[in-house]
């Protein structure tokens, strides 16, 4: 049901020729820009002051801890995707990934598991949605969030409500687990706060350079360099 709704949304907006020439569809490009500046407000006078703070006052190998032990609450959720897209090998090795570092590694704030070569194969249902056949849609932006694509979006809500961690707790795991993400979000602010600084206060267009590095950075990371022209839902992701 999620992949027809993606496919039937990606299909609702049909790009402008000025901006499927320029790589990118973005019809709500007007909507979008109020959400990117609501976005940049939050950063400044919310998230960057509390990342500073955050990372000035926290010892480094708390911080990294404390990520360490985020990124290996997502790895079920990467499972889950993993086997939904065929990939066997990537599954196992984020399965036995979490094991390790939720046994020696003290419940995920240690990472034996990456000393041992099992490093993490980053995954998500929007490329779930991808390897599917859905196409990426329409740009968005998406508050509190940032850039992302329609089928990105879909994918974003579908990992949060079908976490398996999430699931699989009660109060106050529950807490503990958003504080923990929460607080890693916060440490990536600090952590590339330079970059980020000069992509959202120095550049001449914000909204266009976010729009641009995003799009690049997920196509290259799907390795579908070739949606920057098309938006046809139903074409093979692949170009098979």
């Amino acid at each position: 049901m999620l992949l027809a709704a993606s496919l039937a949304l990606s299909g609702c907006a049909t790009a402008d020729v000025a901006s499927r020439d320029a790589g990118f569809n973005d019809p709500f490009e007007a909507r979008n820009r109020d959400i990117h500046a609501f976005n940049k407000g939050v950063d400044r006078v919310m998230l960057r002051p509390a990342s500073q703070v955050y990372g000035t006052v926290v010892p480094g190998p708390v911080r990294g801890g404390i990520d360490n032990f985020a990124d290996n609450l997502g790895l079920p959720a990467a499972v889950a995707n993993n086997l939904l897209q065929g990939r066997i090998e990537p599954a196992g090795k984020n399965a036995f990934r979490f094991l390790v570092n939720s046994t020696f590694g003290l419940g995920g704030f240690l990472d034996p598991a990456t000393d041992m070569g099992l490093t993490e194969e980053s995954t998500d249902f929007g490329e779930t949605l991808h390897v599917w056949g859905a196409g990426e849609g329409v740009y968005l932006e998406m508050p509190l969030r940032g850039p992302s694509t329609l089928r990105d979006s879909v994918g974003v809500v579908v990992d949060f409500v079908f976490d398996p961690v999430g699931s699989a707790l009660d109060n106050p795991e529950t807490d503990y687990v958003l504080g923990a993400k929460t607080l890693s979000r916060v440490g990536d602010r600090y952590r590339y706060s330079d970059t980020l600084d000069s992509l959202l206060y120095e550049s001449a267009d914000s909204y266009a350079q976010a729009r641009l590095l995003y799009l690049q950075n997920r196509r290259f990371e799907l390795g579908t360099e070739a949606e920057s022209n098309s938006y046809d839902p139903y074409d093979d992701p692949y170009g098979q």
